[in-house]
């Protein structure tokens, strides 16, 4: 398998970001790490040898990319205000630096054919890759969200100011009525899907809320709710992640 590693400079967070690119080609996919995750988190957990295949045959090109979260949703020492200063960076660098350049990469790799990005994550990712994918949609035509939350209660209470609001999608998506937003994610896929098992309470209230409001926004989507014995742990997202990703392919 190909893997190539690259540490470049971030003028949004004024700071080196790291990444791995998995693959020469195929369809493009952006990975959120979970919580307090780094870039080399689908690797080391095993998600990366579970789609091998798809990756060697050049179908699917994963772009695993770092996260930030003890400097924002996670940092203890800091106040909400700044604490979402510094996520606003963060989502200007995904959106500004790291999806052109997956975009333009992509394009060179599969002979000029330009594509839209999947985006996923697994818990904290997954609330990053929703958060992204509804807030920045015409650069991605495909969600794959396990085991997330979808607004900032867990991290902030009911604490809402207008940097909360427009970073918590329970919330902001609630009251979109851009239809050119709308339709972009209706010509999408989305899956959102979590466990009823250990460890993934929050998630499955989060999940049926958002359930809801996707079905009241008229976005298709694919809301699964798998056994008691599907705990939120890695072991169950390699495999929900196969699942899905062989469904679409």
């Amino acid at each position: 398998m190909h893997i190539s590693y690259h540490k470049e400079w971030s003028h949004s967070l004024n700071r080196e970001m790291e990444y791995k690119v998995y693959g020469l080609r195929g369809k493009p996919i952006l990975a959120f790490p979970s919580s307090g995750g780094r870039f080399f988190q689908y690797e080391d957990n095993g998600m990366i040898e579970e789609l091998s295949d798809y990756i060697e045959e050049g179908r699917i090109q994963l772009w695993a990319c770092d996260g930030i979260d003890e400097e924002t949703f996670f940092a203890q020492h800091s106040d909400i205000h700044t604490r979402m200063t510094r996520h606003k960076q963060y989502d200007q660098y995904i959106a500004q630096e790291l999806v052109p350049s997956i975009l333009l990469t992509s394009k060179m790799n599969n002979n000029g054919d330009e594509q839209k990005i999947w985006i996923t994550g697994c818990s904290m990712g997954a609330f990053h890759s929703a958060n992204f994918f509804f807030r920045h949609p015409f650069a991605f035509d495909g969600l794959l969200a396990l085991s997330g939350v979808y607004s900032t209660t867990y991290f902030f209470g009911n604490h809402m100011d207008d940097d909360v609001y427009f970073h918590s999608t329970l919330s902001y998506l609630n009251d979109l009525h851009d239809e050119n937003f709308l339709q972009s994610y209706r010509q999408s896929r989305l899956v959102i899907c979590t466990g009823q098992g250990a460890y993934e309470e929050e998630m499955i209230e989060e999940t049926h809320q958002l359930k809801i409001l996707l079905k009241k926004k008229s976005i298709p989507a694919r809301i699964d709710f798998w056994g008691h014995d599907s705990h939120h742990d890695w072991d169950w997202w390699r495999k929900q992640f196969r699942y899905y990703i062989s469904e679409w392919m």
